[in-house]
């Protein structure tokens, strides 16, 4: 199991597809001969080109178009100016962002796919003694439909800050559309130092979402662990199912799942709807985020507690190939052993930042769609909270008062 969760390659891997209208006749890649196939200048190039080079391996010529920008490509797509596209599967959840394009699934179908392996630079800041110091991790929640290896949008952002000198733990969240300056260090679909929603960046790669975090908040990011939603259901279940908070009003209904107000017991299904929904609060995307770290806290609490031995097969088994971290296998071992021997009683804090909803240029789709401008205050506070933690304190003893 450690060997499959610390088992970073230094490569990432992701799929192009060759797309089509529902209502084409063509049926495979020989059929796009002659066409006016379109595809993206500025973004995904490494995987363009690796479709490309399969096209001229089939000995055929097309009539190839460039675009700017993903809402360029499919307006022309749409139009019929192109008969065809080739998309990184990572940008499809961008066209669905688009209003005008929501039902790009439906009435679009592959023909061809073909997949390419891009340089993982993320690289691991490890302390001198991980149950001795102080660090902080990134948790980065992927929505990748074709598996953990594959970059996609970070629907989930956490920076969990540990001292495992004072028993503390605290969360950290940022909302997915935050508004945020990109900082990257490869090419391939990502212009350095544009302002993009913070969900965008991983797809570019967890490097990318790293540096863009630590930009945001002057951190170092010591660990990274990318989770996708399979990683909820099957941690969960394992693990006997967790306990959720649920505050008086945010009582809630839906096809998947029902909380009711104070403690309810969720297993792996309805924790993962929970942490998902959003369109039944006000707040939407906040609460959301809230209840990401309900998840987060009743996975800590159960799996620092005795009771996980009991279940402690089924938890291997669910941890393999679900999730990907640069911490070590050395490092794990040591923070099971402290745990273990210390068994120490955790406190779990909380914060969010947060912002305001505006409609902005957004570099990766290259039109304007919805972000959160950041609120500066709250930038300023997530910062000495994750300081005073790292320092020994509670963030609990920063307050909005000392920034007045």
């Amino acid at each position: 199991m450690f060997s499959n969760i610390t088992d970073i390659t230094g490569e990432s891997k992701n799929t192009v597809s060759v797309i089509v209208k529902q209502s084409s006749d063509m049926e495979n890649l020989r059929d796009i001969e002659g066409k006016k196939v379109g595809t993206l200048r500025l973004v995904g190039l490494v995987g363009t080109e690796t479709c490309l080079e399969q096209i001229k391996k089939k000995e055929f010529t097309i009539e190839q178009m460039n675009y700017d920008c993903i809402s360029n490509l499919m307006a022309a797509f749409y139009s019929g100016e192109i008969d065809v596209i080739i998309l990184n599967e990572s940008y499809r959840s961008n066209v669905e962002e688009i209003e005008e394009y929501k039902n790009f699934n439906d009435n679009t179908r592959v023909i061809y796919q073909t997949t390419f392996e891009i340089e993982d630079t993320n690289q691991v800041n490890s302390v001198n003694d991980i149950t001795q110091h102080s660090f902080n991790i990134l948790i980065t929640g992927s929505d990748s439909r074709l598996g953990i290896e594959e970059n996609a949008r970070s629907d989930v952002n956490m920076v969990i800050t540990i001292n495992p000198k004072t028993s503390t733990i605290l969360l950290t969240s940022i909302p997915r559309d935050y508004y945020v300056t990109t900082v990257c260090d490869i090419q391939d679909g990502c212009a350095n130092g544009s302002l993009d929603k913070l969900t965008h960046t991983g797809m570019i790669g967890v490097n990318t979402t790293k540096k863009t975090i630590e930009n945001l908040f002057d951190i170092e990011i010591n660990y990274t662990v990318k989770v996708g939603f399979e990683t909820v259901t099957r941690i969960v279940d394992a693990i006997g199912g967790v306990d959720v908070y649920v505050e008086p009003g945010y009582a809630v209904t839906t096809s998947s799942f029902s909380v009711s107000e104070g403690v309810n017991h969720l297993d792996g299904e309805q924790a993962l709807a929970f942490a998902r929904e959003r369109f039944s609060y006000q707040e939407g995307d906040r609460q959301r985020t809230k209840n990401q770290q309900q998840v987060v806290m009743g996975i800590i609490n159960k799996m620092t507690s005795g009771s996980v031995l009991a279940s402690y097969d089924d938890l291997m088994d669910a941890l393999g190939n679900t999730f990907q971290t640069n911490l070590s296998t050395k490092e794990i071992q040591s923070l099971i052993q402290f745990q273990i021997n210390s068994m120490p009683n955790w406190k779990v804090e909380q914060y969010m930042v947060d912002g305001t909803g505006d409609s902005l240029m957004c570099a990766t789709l290259g039109q304007t769609a919805y972000v959160m401008i950041p609120d500066q205050m709250t930038i300023e506070l997530a910062k000495r909270k994750i300081a005073a933690v790292m320092d020994g304190k509670s963030s609990d003893s920063i307050t909005t008062l000392e920034l007045e």
